[in-house]
C-alpha cells in the first residue's frame, strides 16, 4: 500500500496479503470468493479477514461467478472441472465435467437453472444445472475468454471471443449483431452492458444506444465493471485501474488507483464509493473512491514538463499554456498563458503566489523567464551550446539549472548570468534542487551535492549524502512500458509503473507522473519509502 496518497488521487483503504495468485474473484453481499491456485479463498469484504477455503478442485481456479441471492457458487479450474458449491454449508451440489479444456470464464442464469462456461478449446459450453449434463456446445475460432449472463434474463447471454462479442440463447442460437470487444460487464440493474476492446463502449441493453464510448489506454484482455447506481465505469489499466464518470454527455476520469506491481485479475464494486481489485502479485485491495467529483481539466496532449515542489504545473509545449495544480487537492487551480510555444524544455515555479515559467527551444541558446501571473517575459539568459536535457528553478525562485549530460549549469534569474557551474564523467540519473543546493545522483550509485548560494564564487561541494535519504531513482526502462522506482541502497523495485510515461519527475517526497495519450497525472507521496 502506498501511504500518504491524497485521496483526490486514489486512496487504497486495505491490502489483504495472500500465500497464493488471485486468478479471479467473484463478489456478493460483502463475501469475495477468491480463486487460487489450490482453492477458493473466502474473504469478508467488510474486514478483509479469512472466512474459510472450498477445496476440492485439483488445478488453479480461473473463474467465479455467484448466484444472483448469493446462495450458489460456481466455479470453473484449468482442468476443465466446473463445480457447483453451497454457499451456506461450503460444500459441493454438484461437479460437471467430461471435458478437459481450462474454463476461463463461467456464469449462471438469473433463475439458477443454467451454467454458461467459456473454455480454451474455443468453445462455448451450456449446462443443465439439475441434470449436471452439458446439453450444447456451441464452436469459437478463438478461446473463449468471457461469458455472462444477462442479469434479469434467464434466457440469454454474451460471450466474448477473438476480439468479438456475440449475444445467444440458452438453445445455442446466435442473436442480434456482432460488437468490438474482449471484456463484457452488465450493470448490476442490467440496463447497461460494457464492452472492453480498443475502445470502451457503454450500450443500453433494450435500445442499443451507446450511451458512453472512451479511450481506456489499455490492452483487450483486463476486467472491467460498474458500480452499483451505473455512475461509474472501473477499467483495469495493466497494473493500475482507471474510473470514469459516464453520466454526463462527456464521459472523464475521475479516479486513478496505483499500487499494484503484477497484473490486475479481477475488478468489483463493493458500493458506489469502494472498489475491490486483484492482482497476480498476490494482493486483494479496496480502493476509496472520492465522495465527489469535478468536471476533468483539458489538458494538452503535448505537455511534458512536471513540477513536484508545492504544485503541478504542466507547460505545454505547442500552445504555451501553463497549469498550476494542487497536488493535495488534485485539481487545476489556474491555466496560463504565455508565449513558449514551440518549447521543448521547461520547468515552472510557484514563487510567493507567482508562477515562475521557464523554457528553452533548439533554435536559440537561451532560457526564457516569464512571470505568468502578470504575463510578460522577466528576462532571457545566454547559456551554452549543448543538448540540454533538463531545466529546473530553484525553490527560492532565483536560480536556473540546466541539466546538460555531463554538466550542470546555473543561472541567475535575476542578474541574468550564468554563476557556476559542475561537470561529470559520469551521466546523471537523478537531480534534485533544494533552496540552492543541486543533489544529484551519478551513475553509479554516488550521491553528490554542491551549494550555488555564494554570490561570485564556485559552487561548493558537499560531501555527505542527501540528508533525505537520497537513493530512490528511476529504474533503467527495460521494456518500452514499464519503469519503476528502485532503492539503489537494497535494489529492491518500490514501485512500478504500467506503463512509459511522457513526463517523471521525483522531488524527494512526491513522485509526478504524466500520461500524454490519456492526459492523466499521477501523484504519489513516496515519503514513507525513505523512513
Amino acid at each position: 500500500m502506498v501511504k500518504g496518497l491524497p485521496a483526490e488521487w486514489g486512496v487504497c483503504s486495505r491490502t489483504v496479503l495472500l500465500d497464493e495468485y488471485p486468478h479471479t474473484f467473484s463478489y456478493w453481499n460483502n463475501i469475495i470468493a477468491v480463486g487460487s491456485t489450490h482453492g477458493i479463498i473466502i474473504l469478508d469484504a467488510t474486514t478483509g479477514s479469512q472466512i474459510a477455503i472450498l477445496s476440492g478442485h485439483a488445478e488453479p481456479v480461473f473463474s467465479l461467478a455467484f448466484s444472483s441471492d448469493g446462495t450458489l457458487l460456481v466455479s470453473g479450474s484449468y482442468d476443465g472441472i466446473i463445480k457447483l458449491w453451497d454457499m451456506q454449508t461450503g460444500g459441493v451440489v454438484k461437479t460437471f465435467c467430461g471435458y478437459t479444456e481450462p474454463v476461463y470464464s463461467i456464469s449462471i442464469s438469473v433463475d439458477h437453472t443454467t451454467i454458461v462456461s467459456g473454455h480454451g478449446s474455443e468453445a462455448i459450453r451450456l449446462w443443465n444445472i439439475q441434470s449436471g449434463e452439458c446439453y450444447c456446445t456451441i464452436r469459437q475460432h478463438k478461446w473463449v475468454h468471457c461469458v455472462s449472463f444477462f442479469p434479469t434474463d434467464p434466457q440469454h447471454f454474451m460471450s466474448a471471443s477473438g476480439g468479438t462479442t456475440q449475444q445467444w440463447d440458452i438453445d445455442g442460437h446466435q442473436l442480434g449483431p456482432m460488437y468490438d470487444g474482449n471484456q463484457i460487464a452488465f450493470s448490476p440493474d442490467g440496463t447497461l452492458f460494457l464492452l472492453h476492446g480498443e475502445v470502451v463502449t457503454v450500450q443500453g441493453v433494450s435500445s442499443g444506444v451507446v450511451i458512453a464510448k472512451f479511450d481506456a489506454a489499455c490492452s483487450y484482455f483486463h476486467p472491467c465493471c460498474f458500480s452499483p447506481n451505473n455512475r461509474l465505469v472501473a477499467v483495469a489499466a495493466d497494473y493500475n485501474v482507471c474510473v470514469w464518470d459516464i453520466t454526463g454527455p462527456n464521459p472523464h476520469l475521475v479516479e486513478t488507483f496505483i499500487g499494484h506491481t503484477s497484473s490486475i485479475t479481477s475488478l468489483a464494486f463493493s458500493s458506489p464509493s469502494i472498489l475491490i481489485s486483484a492482482s497476480l502479485d498476490k494482493s486483494v485491495k479496496f480502493w476509496k473512491i472520492s465522495a465527489s467529483f469535478t468536471d476533468p481539466v483539458v489538458i494538452d496532449q503535448k505537455s511534458t514538463v512536471l513540477q513536484a515542489e508545492n504544485g503541478i504545473t504542466i507547460p505545454a509545449g505547442l500552445e504555451g499554456v501553463v497549469g498550476t495544480w494542487g497536488i493535495s487537492a488534485g485539481h487545476c487551480k489556474k491555466p496560463f498563458k504565455t508565449v513558449a510555444k514551440n518549447s521543448c524544455q521547461g520547468n515552472t515555479q510557484p514563487i510567493n503566489d507567482r508562477l515562475i515559467f521557464i523554457w528553452h527551444t533548439n533554435q536559440d541558446e537561451k532560457i526564457n523567464i516569464w512571470d505568468a501571473e502578470k504575463g510578460e517575459l522577466l528576462c532571457t539568459i545566454d547559456i551554452p551550446k549543448g543538448d540540454i536535457h533538463d531545466l529546473r528553478i530553484s525553490g527560492d525562485g532565483s536560480r536556473v539549472f540546466c541539466l546538460y549530460s555531463h554538466y550542470v549549469q546555473a543561472c541567475d534569474i535575476w542578474t541574468e548570468k550564468a554563476i557556476g557551474g559542475v561537470g561529470f564523467q559520469d551521466s546523471i540519473e537523478e537531480f534534485l534542487i533544494v533552496g540552492s543546493t543541486l543533489w544529484a545522483k551519478i551513475f553509479p550509485q554516488q550521491d553528490r551535492g554542491w551549494y550555488f548560494g555564494i554570490p561570485g564564487s564556485s559552487p561548493v561541494q558537499h560531501f555527505k549524502s542527501y540528508p533525505g535519504g537520497f537513493h530512490l531513482n528511476s529504474t533503467k526502462w527495460w521494456d518500452t512500458r514499464i519503469s519503476g522506482i528502485k532503492d539503489t541502497v537494497t535494489g529492491v523495485v518500490v514501485f512500478q509503473l504500467s506503463r512509459k510515461p511522457a513526463g517523471i519527475q521525483w522531488n524527494g517526497q512526491y513522485l509526478v507522473v504524466y500520461y500524454s495519450k490519456s492526459s492523466e497525472v499521477f501523484v504519489l507521496d513516496l515519503n514513507h519509502v525513505l523512513q
